[in-house]
């Protein structure tokens, strides 16, 4: 058995209720407090996503003798090139599909409705029940009424990218500075703490640490994952622009539930407006989206996220409820990088409480500072 495997039985055995109900309070409070400062914890989030991301090439510099600074500037200068000359090659394309846009929500907004009406048709011919309460005509009349211009569907967004842009560029600064002087940080903490607990407080930054980074390059790992199972099904099914709808799908999927419902009715609006009356190839479409999610949630989820957090899964399950009925949407996004975080820090913090030989030291430690104190005064008097 590792070294890694022992420590995390031992924590294991030694992590209590006591300490659960506190990792899931602080988890808690958190998650409230973060959600008052989004316009922090969000740029934050986004520049441990690239961190991680640029760690490898950076590390890759450093074996080759190139200073840390050095490497540092040099990997984040060559990430916003290619970012620029990304953007520069999309702005055109974008610009000149402006002009098609209203057009393109309209008749997918349009191609969702009619096949919703169909479907609940359908049901109603089937059951007595829903075709006495007029479901159909029902959904219909609230989705007109719901329904508005495409410039008040729009302007909210835009407002928001807007409002949002700001801060968003705090997250390539952020992680340069990551990259740069993570280690400085490092030192900066362990150099507060009283020597008994030096060796706990490496291990807990180590373990910190760890649990980022395996959870970032596993959400990463299990977007790509989605991303080309969705794409694959979809292209195999005929299915127009399959790329870029596995890949918005699989972004979309990073906010548990809700941003999984948003892509599969991305999906079911895209194919029931491009076959029109082809009831089939929406159900099919359907089916696959389906396919993949229990493919994600039995099998990718495992292989790469699963395998950074440690968590028994009605833990995970039971915390994404939670996250969402504290802090919403954001509370989604935050709560599983978030937990595995003060999870580490609550089995370290209770290990530390319970370990009388550190404790032991410590008091022994200050008894000896104490002593050495009092002797200097005796000797200057």
């Amino acid at each position: 058995m590792s070294a890694d495997n022992v420590g995390q039985t031992e924590a294991t055995h030694r992590t209590g209720p006591l300490v659960w109900a506190s990792i899931i309070a602080v988890t808690c409070i958190l998650l409230f407090l973060f959600q008052k400062i989004l316009w922090l914890v969000v740029p934050i989030l986004l520049a441990l996503i690239l961190y991680y991301v640029l760690v490898a090439p950076l590390q890759w510099l450093i074996y080759r003798g190139v200073s840390r600074e050095a490497a540092a500037s040099i990997v984040t200068l060559g990430f916003m090139s290619l970012l620029a000359v990304a953007s520069l090659a999309a702005i055109p394309r974008v610009i000149s599909n402006l002009t098609d846009l209203q057009n393109s929500v309209s008749r997918y907004v349009d191609g969702g409705s009619l096949f919703m009406e169909h479907s609940l048709r359908g049901l109603e011919a089937s059951s007595s029940i829903l075709r006495e309460a007029h479901l159909a005509d029902t959904v219909a009349k609230r989705l007109a009424e719901s329904s508005g211009s495409l410039a008040e569907r729009i302007e909210p967004i835009v407002v928001g990218l807007m409002t949002w842009t700001p801060s968003l560029l705090l997250a390539p600064f952020l992680a340069f500075f990551f990259l740069r002087d993570g280690r400085r940080f490092a030192k900066f903490l362990t150099g507060a703490v009283p020597n008994a607990y030096f060796e706990r407080t490496l291990f807990l930054l180590h373990g910190v640490d760890k649990t980022l980074r395996a959870y970032f390059q596993g959400l990463i790992q299990l977007t790509i994952l989605d991303a080309v199972t969705l794409a694959v099904g979809l292209w195999f099914l005929g299915i127009p622009g399959p790329w870029l709808l596995g890949t918005l799908c699989a972004v979309l999927a990073w906010i548990p539930y809700v941003g999984t419902i948003a892509g599969g009715l991305l999906v079911v609006l895209v194919v029931a407006t491009d076959f029109p009356g082809n009831a089939a190839m929406a159900y099919s479409a359907v089916a696959l989206f389906i396919f993949v999610r229990l493919l994600d949630d039995f099998v990718y989820m495992p292989l790469t996220i699963g395998k950074s957090l440690h968590m028994h899964p009605l833990v995970t399950v039971l915390m994404i409820f939670i996250g969402g009925a504290v802090a919403g949407v954001s509370g989604l996004m935050l709560v599983l990088p978030l937990l595995g975080v003060v999870m580490v820090i609550g089995e370290t913090v209770g290990e530390l409480v319970t370990d009388e030989r550190l404790l032991a030291r410590h008091h022994h430690a200050r008894a000896l500072r104490k002593h050495l104190a009092a002797y200097g005064l005796s000797r200057a008097e």
